[in-house]
């Protein structure tokens, strides 16, 4: 089978993949003025890189407009500032738009999004993979770049590297302005903040 025949197959297998999702309600993940998602990072070592253990995420989400307009993230390091999640527009007619990980995900997602200059965290964009859990909450991802095959001069194989994992819950709270570390403590006391 030549290449654009195959090419074409598999646009149509992820057209017709995206049509059948797309007939899915995903509505109830949506954010409201005064409840969005909530969550601290997984502190654990061996899923977090470049990103401080005690960090806070707020996640403002609108289900009905996940190609185009997706929604914000806040974080309390300052890394993001009510900052965009962009879309990435060639994604949704790509078979990858239809990737699974794991169990217990109604739908993942692909959005890129930049970080405040302000942070000091380094320019270039994060890729963020954000799961619609099947319980009700979104899991976020932070990923950018990978460790150096070897070593700096500083012996640091990993500068610029970024990967974090963020299990949020949907909280009553008027805006993500309210954000802090204190709230993500390691004693195992850090639920974000808000109260349901």
């Amino acid at each position: 089978m030549p290449w654009s025949a195959k090419l074409d197959a598999l646009v149509t297998a992820a057209i017709t993949a995206g049509l059948a999702t797309g007939c899915q309600d995903l509505s109830s993940y949506s954010t409201t003025s005064t409840k969005q998602y909530f969550g601290c990072v997984v502190p654990a070592d061996f899923v977090l890189a470049g990103v401080s253990p005690t960090t806070e995420l707020c996640l403002t989400l609108d289900a009905n407009h996940l190609e185009d307009a997706p929604g914000t993230l806040s974080s309390s390091d300052g890394r993001f500032q009510s900052t965009p999640l962009r879309p990435i527009p060639q994604l949704w007619n790509d078979p990858l738009s239809t990737f699974t990980f794991g169990e217990g995900r109604t739908k993942n997602l692909l959005y890129m999004a930049a970080p405040s200059v302000d942070a000091g965290v380094g320019s270039g964009d994060v890729t963020v993979v954000l799961s619609l859990m099947s319980g009700g909450g979104v899991e976020v991802r932070f990923l950018r770049g990978a460790p150096s095959v070897a070593p700096d001069a500083s012996g640091n194989a990993a500068v610029g590297t970024i990967f974090g994992v963020f299990p949020l819950t949907l909280k009553r709270h008027p805006d993500c302005s309210s954000l802090s570390a204190t709230h993500c403590t390691l004693d195992g006391g850090g639920a974000g903040a808000g109260s349901q």
